[in-house]
Parts: structure tokens; C-alpha cells; sequence
């Protein structure tokens, strides 16, 4: 029922070439983790697209038309410090810049931990991470993806989500699961870290993504645990990370701890560090050179082997 489910949606999103679809993580809406509720989800839309409430989580599909495709893809995971997901600016504004390239994209609608419904928030959203992953690699061969380059992607919270699922993509965050997906691996072959929370160390945090995801009164075990900076190993997918220096919200340290963890255990990284742009940038127009990120990040993909 799963594959077939899988299989109906993707030949509606190569059948309609102007509107994307998206995929549903868990079949028949069993959401693990989750209970029934009368919560609902919101979208608001202002200056971007907002989403809070995610109750159905999923992933929206970016294909590059057959000329440009280079079999790449990258699952993108917007920030809102896991309280909301600024889905446009952090997340589909991205999917086209990077369907432009040949890459494929997936904009995750991950759930997000302060929801009534979730039985255990701190690992809500890497439970649909790890789901997002396995789902893209048993259907790679539809999508015309090589299921051995597909990066993470992630901004601010998203970002923290996404290293996340860098240093934990073995956790067995479901017990006794009959998800028929399980056996597949869920590590991400790259990770692009943009402005990303790393620590929930006190000295450097960004409060409200920490206590959002594991509570104001989290244990010392579990704040080192979710300090992704802490649990780099040599198996740590090669990483590409952007902060700047007057960032108020997520300070630049979070991104600097990352990066020494990655070069002590030998896991290539490349970091570029900008004096002025504060957070939140997106695709950074109008703020001089670091507009250019984005290229930099798209040659660094080019360039992986």
C-alpha cells in the first residue's frame, strides 16, 4: 500500500509540471510518536509563509527537468527555533534555486516539539528526518537521484535538526516499528549548516530552540546529547557551514564548535564566516558580499565527491 501510495504521487508530480507535490512521511497517516487531537495545523502568510501546528508531516518535491539534472539532492529543513517553520524563506525559496542547478530538492514539513499531540517532543522531528531520507532512497530511482548523494540542509532550528540527523542518523527513535522503510539508511551524505543552532550549552545557545525541543529543565545528559558539536564522530557527513558574526540570535560559536569537532575528527568542512548580517538572512539580497553565499554553497556541492 506504501509503495503504491508512493508511486500514484509521483506520477502526479511528473504530470503536472507547474504545481509541486508533496509526499505524506508516514503511510495511511499513522504518525509515530503521535497522539489523535483536535489540534490543527496554521499556515500564515505575511512577508513569508509561516507554518506551526505540523500534524501530517511531509515533504514537498523538487525535480530538475532531465536536461540539467546532475542526480544530486539535497532535503531542506527551515528554521522558526521548533516553534514554526518559515517554509518559503528557508525552504522552497531554496528548492528552486536548487532545481535550477540539476540538484533535487525535498522541503521537509517536519513537526514541531511544543505541539499538544506529540507524545515525546525531542524527537518528534527527528523521527520525520530519518523517515524523509529513507523515503527519497527507496524512491531515487523514480526521481532520478543516485541514493549516495543526497545532502541535509537546514537553517537556524533547522539547521540544529538537521546536525542533528548528522550525529544521530542511527538513533532508534521508534521502538518495535513496523515501518517497512526502517532498514534503510538515514545518514545524510552531506550537510549544509546555515546560521544553525549547534549547542544547548547555556554560554552559547539559542534559548527558545533548546527549550522548545527538550524543556526549560532538560538534564546535563540530555543538553550534551542535543549539543550535535558533541557528538561528531569520523562518520560525520562532510559539512558546509555560513554564520556571521553580529548574529544576536544564534551565536557565531555555535558554528565554530561545530567546525573544530568536524576537523579533530578529520570530517572535511569548509565555513565561511561574514562580519555583518545578523540572522535569518535566507538568500541574503541586498546585503552585499553575503549574497554570494549561495553560490559558494552550490560549488561546494558541484565539487563533492
Amino acid at each position: 500500500m506504501y509503495r503504491i501510495t508512493s508511486l500514484i504521487l509521483f506520477v502526479l508530480a511528473s504530470s503536472q509540471i507547474h504545481s509541486q507535490q508533496k509526499l505524506l512521511l508516514w503511510p495511511d497517516g499513522k504518525v509515530p510518536n503521535q497522539n489523535k487531537s483536535e489540534e490543527k495545523e496554521k499556515v500564515s502568510e505575511t512577508d513569508i509563509i509561516r507554518i506551526s501546528n505540523v500534524q501530517t508531516p511531509s515533504i514537498e518535491i523538487y525535480l530538475p527537468s532531465k536536461g540539467v539534472r546532475t542526480g544530486k539532492a539535497v532535503v531542506i529543513c527551515p528554521g522558526g527555533g521548533y516553534e514554526i517553520l518559515a517554509y518559503d524563506w528557508e525552504g522552497t525559496d531554496f528548492a528552486k534555486l536548487l532545481n535550477s542547478k540539476g540538484i533535487a530538492a525535498f522541503v521537509l514539513k517536519y513537526r514541531l516539539p511544543i505541539s499538544s499531540s506529540i507524545i515525546d517532543p525531542k524527537w518528534a522531528p527527528l523521527q520525520d528526518a530519518q523517515q524523509a531520507f529513507r523515503l527519497i532512497r527507496s524512491n531515487a530511482k523514480k526521481w532520478n537521484i543516485n541514493e549516495h548523494q543526497i545532502g541535509i540542509m537546514g537553517f537556524s532550528a533547522g539547521g540544529h535538526l538537521a546536525s542533528t540527523l548528522g550525529t544521530h542518523y542511527n538513533e532508534r527513535t521508534i521502538v518495535d516499528s513496523d515501518n517497512p522503510l526502517k532498514h534503510i539508511s538515514a545518514r545524510p551524505d552531506f550537510m549544509a549548516l546555515i546560521y544553525p543552532v549547534i549547542t544547548f550549552d547555556k554560554k552559547y545557545y539559542h534559548g527558545g530552540s533548546k527549550n522548545n525541543l527538550i524543556g526549560k529543565n532538560a538534564s546535563t545528559l540530555l543538553i550534551n546529547e542535543f549539543s550535535n558539536n558533541l557528538q561528531v564522530n569520523s562518520n560525520t557527513p562532510p559539512t558546509f557551514l555560513v554564520h556571521s558574526a553580529d548574529d544576536s540570535g544564534v551565536p557565531i560559536k555555535n558554528s565554530l564548535l561545530f567546525y573544530e569537532a568536524l576537523i579533530k575528527n578529520n570530517v572535511s568542512a569548509e565555513m565561511h564566516l561574514y562580519p555583518r548580517g545578523g540572522h535569518g538572512y535566507g538568500l541574503a539580497r541586498g546585503k552585499g558580499s553575503l549574497e554570494n553565499w549561495p553560490n559558494l554553497l552550490l560549488n561546494w556541492i558541484h565539487e563533492l565527491k
